[in-house]
Formats: C-alpha cells, structure tokens, sequence
C-alpha cells in the first residue's frame, strides 16, 4: 500500500461526547465530525464552518474565544451539542463519504434531562440519520441548513437566519 493509499483509506473513527450543561432547551445534532474537528477534539474545529460564526450572531459569544469558553457559554443558553452518528468508516470529511454508520443513544440519553423543546439537526445528512433511529425522541425536530463549508448554497447571513430559531431564554 502507498502512502496515497494510506491516507485515502477509510478507516473507523470514533466521534466525540456531547456537550451540555444541567439543562438542555436546544439539542443540535450533526452528521458526524469531519477531520479538523476529531483532531482537535472540537465540535465544528473547522474554522471554515460557520457554526460558531452563527452562534457569534445569535448569542454574541465571540468565535475566536478559547473552544472550553464558548462551549461554557453555549451550554449556560440551553444548549446542547452532539451528532447522530457515534461512528463511521469514512475517507476525507465529506458527510457523503460515511460508510457503516453506528448511532448515538439519543433518545437515552434525552432520557435523562427534560425534554427539550427543540432538536436541531444541522444539515440533511444529519436530518436523514436521524430519521433512521429506532427510537427517536418524542421531541419536535427541525433540519436547519448546513452550516458546512460545503454547503455553499446558503450564505453567512441566509444561515443566521434560518438558526434564529434556535434562540431561547437563558436558564437560570
């Protein structure tokens, strides 16, 4: 095998935990974590990616602050992160490339806080895996445009929009 080969090869990842606080208002899943997120161990690592440029707009939290500050930020909103997918075979990033893909226990782990009033899915890979689940949860769900740096059919300001629905009073 080359080294072309070797890095082309797909290989099993393993996505990352999900990030909340004592209260989940908002649950935002993903697809699953592309490259640049796994390796820094970050939730939309990508600086290309607009999801925190997006929570900069709705919330103000700075998207050049530290990952720990905004993660710390976002949860004290309601909010939630996580992907649909808990593992995968994939080459590359694109969500297209995802191969035998293996779920979260998203409805378990709901289980355990009060039912969000929203679920949001980010992006249509992310709606249709989700749709795939045995059990989903009995919570409403909405799929929201990507907020990838591939999907290039919505602008910045396009996608501000569409996620305002994801603003809900701050617990306290």
């Amino acid at each position: 095998m080359t080294a072309t080969q070797d890095i082309s090869a797909e290989h099993s990842e393993k996505g990352l935990l999900p990030i909340h606080g004592e209260t989940i208002a908002i649950l935002i899943l993903g697809s699953f974590p592309g490259k640049q997120s796994l390796l820094k161990k970050e939730y939309y690592g990508n600086p290309r990616n607009h999801f925190w440029q997006i929570i900069d707009s709705l919330f103000h939290i700075d998207c050049y602050l530290p990952y720990s500050i905004r993660k710390s930020r976002l949860t004290e909103h309601g909010i939630a992160l996580w992907d649909v997918v808990s593992t995968c075979c994939r080459s590359g990033s694109a969500d297209i490339r995802i191969r035998d893909p293996v779920f979260n226990d998203i409805a378990g782990f709901l289980g355990a806080y009060p039912p969000p009033r929203l679920i949001v899915l980010n992006g249509k890979t992310a709606g249709r895996y989700y749709h795939q689940l045995k059990a989903p949860p009995p919570v409403r769900a909405i799929i929201l445009p990507s907020t990838s740096p591939a999907n290039t059919r919505f602008t910045l300001m396009e996608k501000v929009k569409a996620w305002e629905v994801i603003r809900t009073p701050r617990t306290r």
